[in-house]
């Protein structure tokens, strides 16, 4: 009887490590696929449709944010902001992909080619890999969440919200520092 209790003990321990384990091999597994270029293997490890959504939602509130009351009262206002959040949709949709998630993950600017600060430069010109997730921060937000931060370029933090589903992990929402980002 004491074999299965200490069994069972076992067992418990043993998948109470390999949950608590999950998300460091998870971001490890990410950090890989990065560095090899494999979108495929990026991919099982990215909810892609969770991170566009949640990517569209910190625009949208960017935007409205950054119009202020007087624009979002008047109709003309609404309209603008209407056709500047489908703009963003598409600008999320191109970040929002293996390779867009790949560049973000190494710390590079994603938003250069949007706001002007390629000009004068090839920027499609392959660069020399970044090691992605590099100097990363972690935490445990719940049994659940679990963040990873890591800075982009400009030394702003970016976060990978990564979410447990049964005994995987998965990077669902990406919150970046849209405040520095963007113009």
């Amino acid at each position: 009887m004491k074999k299965w209790i200490a069994a069972l003990v076992l067992i418990a321990v043993l998948l109470l490590g390999y949950l608590a384990a999950g998300p460091f091999l998870t971001v490890n597994a990410i950090r890989a696929a990065v560095k090899e270029g494999n979108t495929g293997e990026l991919s099982k490890h990215i909810d892609f449709a969770q991170v566009r959504l949640s990517l569209k939602a910190q625009v949208d509130d960017y935007l409205v944010r950054r119009a202020g009351p007087s624009v979002q009262s008047s109709v003309l206002g609404a309209i603008g902001l209407s056709l500047a959040s489908t703009v963003t949709g598409t600008a999320v949709d191109a970040i929002a992909t293996p390779v867009g998630i790949g560049a973000v993950l190494e710390g590079r600017k994603v938003f250069k080619r949007f706001d002007g600060s390629g000009a004068g430069r090839d920027t499609y010109a392959p660069v020399e890999p970044a090691e992605p997730l590099k100097h990363l921060s972690y935490r445990f937000e719940s049994p659940s969440r679990f963040t990873a931060t890591v800075n982009n370029a400009d030394g702003d933090p970016v976060v990978f919200v990564l979410t447990r589903d049964g005994l995987s992990w998965q990077v669902t929402d990406i919150r970046l520092p849209l405040d520095k980002m963007l113009p």
